[in-house]
């Protein structure tokens, strides 16, 4: 049998605020065997997500955190390579949660085929994966947009806002993003469609440019950032609008906890309604939701852009660069070929 060795990033350190390289650390060990039951998938993307760094954290949340010397978490698209288990042949493309590294041992709980005849296998991390089916439920879901309303969204050119922008446009909605550089502007209205976005870091008053860009108000808030631009949307919301709270990516890497309006009266005034949620929560429904998406995909109704760094070794390097937003659409991170 092939010897095989498994490179895979641990956590060496909890961050305080941004996390740096020396919070993490590469082992290299003997790739493990699959027993019966068992198979060996060799990773071909994995994803880096802001989720992540909350789990580096050692707070209680709604799933555990990574322990000091554990692999880190993340999604993979990897090739069976061996497998003792009658679900899964050798020379399939499955997607589950195996983490950092190399190669993973899993009895395929919780892993999925992926057909790489439906779209490109990173997809299955990406607008078919887990950021497009969050975006999908959480604007539809939670959101519930109507054709002729008005749907902001903020992370407007990350892997979750990029689609919940088009799925607006797609039923009938004015569509108005908040990105962090002009070029994510561009991209966002001219490639993607939406009807305006404008750049908060250039920008000095976020609630009149979001008046200038939403004439007739807001209806529905999907929430990737949290901070003063959430702070900024509230005042302009619609009686009976939806806030869809999906992340909040600006207070991340906060040392101290900031201060901010208090806003919950304006739910009262305005009758409005904020809803967090966990795209697992539908997960009985992923797979009706990926191939409604796969089919908008082909007929051109729904554009998503990979932005792939390479190399196994540039993980760290990728996650924290994503974390200060250096990327536009899904930052995945290729650290293998198919042998195919």
């Amino acid at each position: 049998m092939e010897k095989r060795n498994n490179r895979k990033w641990t956590l060496a350190s909890r961050p305080v605020g941004m996390p740096k390289q020396s919070d993490f650390r590469l082992v290299e060990l003997p790739a493990l065997a699959p027993h019966d039951g068992e198979m060996l998938v060799h990773a071909l993307y994995v994803s880096v997500d802001p989720y992540m760094r909350g789990r580096m954290n050692d707070a209680k949340s709604y799933a555990a955190p990574v322990e000091i010397g554990g692999v880190m978490v993340g999604g993979v698209v990897g090739e069976v390579v061996q497998s003792n288990n009658p679900r899964f042949a050798v020379g399939e493309i499955v997607q589950g949660e195996f983490g950092w590294q190399e190669y993973t041992v899993t009895n395929g709980k919780g892993a999925r085929k992926v057909d790489p005849g439906l779209a490109p296998i990173s997809t299955a991390l990406g607008v078919l994966g887990m950021p497009g089916l969050t975006a999908y439920f959480g604007l539809l879901d939670i959101g519930k947009p109507q054709s002729g309303e008005t749907v902001v969204v903020s992370g407007a050119a990350g892997a979750v806002g990029s689609i919940v922008g088009q799925i607006a446009k797609i039923k009938g909605c004015r569509a108005v993003g908040i990105a962090g550089s002009d070029d994510k502007v561009c991209y966002v209205v001219n490639e993607l469609g939406f009807d305006g976005a404008f750049n908060y870091r250039s920008t000095k008053n976020y609630v009149e440019k979001l008046k200038e860009l939403c004439p007739k108000g807001i209806d529905v808030y999907f929430d990737n950032v949290g901070g003063t631009i959430t702070d900024a949307v509230i005042p302009l919301l619609n009686p009976r609008a939806r806030l869809s709270i999906c992340g909040q990516i600006s207070q991340y890497n906060v040392k101290e906890s900031e201060v901010g309006p208090r806003w919950l009266w304006a739910l009262i005034v305005k009758q409005a309604r904020a809803e967090g949620f966990l795209v697992f929560q539908f997960a009985d429904r992923f797979q009706e939701a990926a191939e409604e998406m796969a089919g908008w995909i082909k007929q051109g109704k729904l554009k998503y852009r990979e932005d792939i760094v390479e190399g196994f070794e540039n993980l760290p390097r990728a996650f924290i660069g994503m974390l200060g937003g250096d990327n536009t659409g899904k930052r995945l991170v290729k650290v293998g070929d198919a042998s195919g």
